[in-house]
C-alpha cells in the first residue's frame, strides 16, 4: 500500500459541498487519475463497516496470520515480556482492539512492571474505549492513549519523557508499505523511541503461494465484500457512483516483488462519477488497492539494519509462517 501518495498531494480540489478539502476525496480523485494503473490507499478500508469485516477475516480458517502470531505470542510471551524493561512505557501504533497486548500484560506480570501503555490509533472513539476498557481490567497500569496516524509525526505523553521506550507493532501492518516507506517508518518509530529502545514487531513470512493465494481469496467472499467496501464508502462520503455489480476481487501473488496484490477489476467498459469527474474503465482495468509484502528472516533483518535497528530476538511458530521480532535501536 502506498500510504503517502505524492499524487495524492498533488491533486487539491474542493468537496462537492464546498467545503474544504478532505484527505480521503483527495486521495481518491487522485488515485483513480492515476494514467497507468488506477489506486486507492488500504487505509480508507477501515470506515466502521470495513472494520467489522477485517475481524470477520481475521477468524477465516484460510486467514493465518491472526491466529499464528496470536499463537507465537501465546507461546514466547513471557520471553517476549522479559525483554521490556521494568518502568517502560510500552508505545503500540496503530492500537486498535487491545487482544494482542493484553497476551503481553498477562505474561511475566508486565501489566504491574510497565510504567505506562500508550495506544496510539487514528480512531478516537474506539480508542477511548479500548483505554477504559483496559483502566477497569489493569487497575495498576497507567493509560494514555494517543489520537494520531502513526505513519506521521506525533508526540507522545510528557508523562513518559523519562521511561525507557518499547514500540509495539503487531499484525504485519509493516507489510502493508512500500519497502522505502518501511524503512521511513522504522526510521521514524527509532527517532520517536529514542537510541537503545526495544522495537516488538510481527512480520508476515514467505511461504508457499497456494496458501498466500487462499489467505486472500478466502471461499466465503469475506475479502471481496472488505475490498468492495472501499467503493460503498467512496458512493456514500463521497457522492460516487460505483456499481458493485461492474467490479470484482482478485487478489495474486507478485513473485518478483514478494507481495500479494489486492485489486479491484472492472467486468465491463464503464464510467465512473466522483465528485464531478469523470473515470473511464476499460474491460479488465484494476484498481489497486493493497499490498501485502511477505519477507524472509534474513531480508526483514537487512531492512531493520539499514532503519537503524538490530536484531536482537526473533520467534516464529512451528511451521514458520509468521514471525515476532523484538529490535534494538543502534545507536547514532
Amino acid at each position: 500500500m502506498n500510504m503517502h501518495s505524492s499524487a495524492a498531494a498533488a491533486c487539491p480540489f474542493a468537496g462537492k459541498d464546498g467545503s474544504a478539502d478532505t484527505a480521503f476525496a483527495d486521495d481518491v480523485v487522485a488515485g483513480l487519475g492515476q494514467p497507468e494503473q488506477k489506486v486507492l490507499s488500504p487505509k480508507y478500508f477501515y470506515d466502521a463497516a470495513g472494520s467489522a469485516l477485517f475481524e470477520q477475516i481475521t477468524v477465516l480458517p484460510e486467514y493465518y496470520p491472526t491466529r499464528t502470531e496470536l499463537g507465537i505470542l501465546k507461546a514466547r510471551g513471557k520471553d517476549i515480556a522479559a525483554i521490556i524493561p521494568d518502568g517502560a512505557a510500552l508505545i503500540e501504533f496503530g492500537a486498535g482492539a487491545t487482544t494482542k497486548v493484553r497476551l503481553l500484560l498477562e505474561r511475566g506480570r508486565l501489566g504491574r512492571r510497565l510504567g505506562a501503555y500508550v495506544p496510539v490509533d487514528i480512531s478516537g472513539e474506539f480508542l477511548a474505549g479500548q483505554a477504559r476498557d483496559l483502566r477497569h481490567d489493569y487497575p495498576a497500569l497507567t493509560v494514555l492513549p494517543v489520537v494520531a496516524d502513526f505513519t506521521t509525526a506525533f508526540a507522545l505523553p510528557a508523562e513518559v519523557a523519562a521511561m525507557p521506550k518499547v514500540g509495539f507493532f503487531p499484525g504485519s501492518t509493516l507489510g502493508n508499505f512500500e519497502p522505502d516507506e518501511a524503512r521511513a517508518f522504522l526510521r521514524s518509530a527509532r527517532a520517536l523511541l529514542g537510541a537503545g529502545a526495544i522495537l516488538i514487531i510481527g512480520i508476515d513470512l514467505e511461504k508457499d503461494e497456494t496458501l498466500l493465494r487462499a489467505a486472500y481469496n478466502d471461499a466465503a467472499g469475506v475479502t471481496a465484500r472488505f475490498n468492495l467496501n472501499l467503493l460503498v464508502r467512496i458512493n456514500r462520503e463521497l457522492g460516487g457512483n460505483f456499481d458493485l455489480s461492474g467490479f470484482t476481487h482478485r487478489a495474486v501473488y507478485n513473485h518478483e516483488r514478494h507481495r500479494i496484490e489486492m485489486h479491484l477489476i472492472s467486468r465491463k467498459a464503464q464510467t465512473v462519477r466522483v465528485l464531478g469527474h469523470s473515470v473511464p474503465f476499460r474491460t479488465g482495468e484494476t484498481i489497486h488497492t493493497e499490498n501485502s509484502y511477505k519477507y524472509s528472516l534474513d531480508r526483514f533483518s537487512a531492512l531493520a539494519r539499514s532503519s537503524g535497528w538490530r536484531t536482537q530476538q526473533s520467534w516464529t511458530d512451528p511451521d514458520a509462517m509468521f514471525s515476532v521480532h523484538a529490535l534494538r535501536a543502534e545507536a547514532d
